[in-house]
């Protein structure tokens, strides 16, 4: 092959197309290298967590201190390397069965799970299991008094008797979310068929990355007064997307 005559052939033409220094096609190349780079990657990360996205972005502070705004959670299928103290088949662990076992998740017992209020198609909670209750079950008895509001009895508790069985969800964070999750109105107990994944750890500050460039969550780059959402990662390049941990949401 000359240079006057250029690339003959399909190989050739790759080859020239992987070596050459032509400023176009160099720059072409790199965004495709990056693009590649990043799909394989979301690729390994879902091959080993069985979710998509394999990690969220946290933007609001009800599970803080233990998950903080801006923080990039991996997210593992549950059923997946279940604990023993897991409640069934579920492969959750409560906070109160957390507590018996000593098993801890975000410095706290129990499991923190992202899951889909009511099966809604709209924004998944990462919130954590407080309890597991069965169909028809009064949970007064069981309930952390401190999360129940001013009830009294289960007749004055929301979802009590649980309306089916599942877990009883809250957020951590004791001045923006004091009560539970079935308390506010924001879920019923949580089936197991709703929740997509347990949160496994999480990087401080990462999923900023995703949240600037996203819009979609506060951002360091600009000022951001509405509560936090999760949009789900689109399947073409970024595995990290925005998580909610508020249970006052907004609109995707």
């Amino acid at each position: 092959m000359s240079d006057e005559s250029g690339p003959r052939g399909p190989v050739e033409w790759l080859r020239w197309l992987w070596t050459t220094d032509h400023s176009g096609v160099a720059y072409v190349r790199e965004v495709f290298t990056s693009v590649g780079a990043v799909l394989a990657v979301g690729l390994l990360l879902f091959a080993i967590s069985g979710v998509w996205p394999p990690m969220v972005a946290v933007e609001s502070g009800s599970m803080e201190p233990n998950m903080t705004v801006g923080e990039l959670v991996f997210v593992m299928d549950e059923d997946r390397l279940s604990p023993e103290a897991a409640q069934g088949e579920t492969g959750v662990v409560t906070y109160q069965d957390g507590r018996t076992a000593g098993y801890q998740e975000f410095s706290n017992y129990g499991d923190v799970i992202i899951y889909r209020p009511d099966n809604r198609s709209g924004t998944p909670i990462i919130h954590r299991a407080r309890l597991w209750v069965a169909d028809g079950e009064n949970w007064y008895d069981r309930a952390d008094k401190d999360s129940i509001g001013d009830a009294k009895n289960c007749e004055q508790l929301r979802n009590c008797p649980a309306p089916h069985a599942g877990f009883i969800t809250k957020g951590d964070n004791p001045a923006t979310n004091d009560r539970y999750d079935q308390v506010t109105g924001l879920s019923s107990p949580v089936r197991p068929a709703w929740i997509i994944g347990t949160a496994e750890f999480g990087v401080p500050g990462l999923g900023y990355v995703k949240l600037c460039a996203s819009g979609n969550g506060p951002c360091p780059l600009y000022v951001w007064s509405g509560p936090a959402t999760l949009v789900e990662l689109s399947a073409s390049t970024d595995p990290a997307a925005p998580a909610t941990t508020n249970s006052t949401r907004a609109a995707v």
